[in-house]
């Protein structure tokens, strides 16, 4: 590739700060076009990206087989969100490779945010200092046992920062991470289900992990955090395990997102409307993680 695209379209409202777009605006030839909304269909998608050979796309646009068939100049596919697998990204990640088109993503932008709102909320909701409080006295994360389910980047941070109050961490992963098996120990998920009183769920998005069966094993007097992407439980599951007492639930904006309107009126179910993941450093760090990417395809 040469040092310039011919033409780069952020799609949709990709969040990058006006220091990034101007620095794309070197790395295209032609005027870089900027959209500040998210497209309604799939032909608007198609009318927006056009001939452009290149594109920035968050993840709450769908660049599909169809799409990227219709959109034959295509050379990159910049996404302005986490690339974990093809199965949870909104791009066709296997299907756009296979045409020649690169497709790079970031991670590891917003995870102090989420680690910092779920303890901010769990303190909450130990102390009472909220809607609901927990037990019929309020307590301390010390020595509470608290299962983290998803050991990537957010769930090994979140880790680090409770360890500093002293509580029984457990983790399970689809993968061993033995490297932080000295902070944390490894548990098969029922075993883990059986064993801790919180669950902090840190999974791709269309990841279900949690059927009625986990649910019965989790029981009674428990706590469900989710600040994933989507519902990583089968929702009647969930509705039927909230209802029995002594159980709550936490959601920032993302983990809130795909929860339907009646689950989310429910009771001792506890909900943020932002995303926890986002603020001034995220948004810093977003633009220069998607920059340098672009830079790279360049090279």
């Amino acid at each position: 590739m040469s040092n310039k695209f011919k033409k780069i379209v952020c799609v949709d409202y990709t969040k990058l700060e006006p220091w990034a777009l101007e620095e794309l605006q070197e790395l295209s030839e032609e005027e870089l076009c900027v959209y500040n909304d998210i497209p309604g269909t799939k032909e608007e998608t198609v009318k927006r990206i056009g001939d452009a050979d290149a594109i920035i796309v968050s993840w709450k646009t769908q660049i599909s087989e169809e799409i990227i068939k219709n959109c034959p100049n295509l050379k990159y596919i910049g996404m302005a969100c986490s690339l974990y697998d093809d199965a949870s990204a909104n791009v066709a990640v296997k299907f756009a490779r296979s045409k020649g088109i690169t497709v790079t993503g970031i991670k590891d932008y917003g995870d102090p945010g989420v680690a910092e709102f779920i303890i901010s909320e769990l303190v909450h909701l130990f102390h009472g200092l909220g809607a609901y409080q927990w037990r019929e006295m309020p307590v301390e994360l010390t020595n509470k046992k608290i299962g983290i389910i998803g050991l990537g980047v957010t769930g090994q941070l979140l880790a680090k920062c409770l360890r500093a109050f002293g509580t029984d961490l457990y983790y399970y992963s689809r993968t061993r991470k033995r490297n932080m098996e000295e902070q944390l120990t490894y548990l098969p998920l029922k075993r883990l289900l059986e064993t801790v009183d919180v669950i902090s769920i840190h999974l791709p998005r269309n990841t279900v992990i949690l059927t009625a069966t986990e649910f019965d094993i989790f029981g009674t007097g428990k706590i469900l955090i989710n600040t994933s992407l989507g519902l990583p439980f089968e929702e009647s599951a969930f509705r039927t395990w909230i209802k029995k007492q002594g159980n709550f639930a936490i959601f920032d904006g993302d983990g809130k997102k795909e929860l339907s309107e009646e689950a989310e009126k429910m009771a001792r179910i506890i909900t943020a409307n932002k995303s926890a993941g986002w603020s001034a450093e995220t948004q810093r760090r977003l633009s220069e993680k998607v920059l340098q990417n672009v830079k790279h395809a360049l090279l």
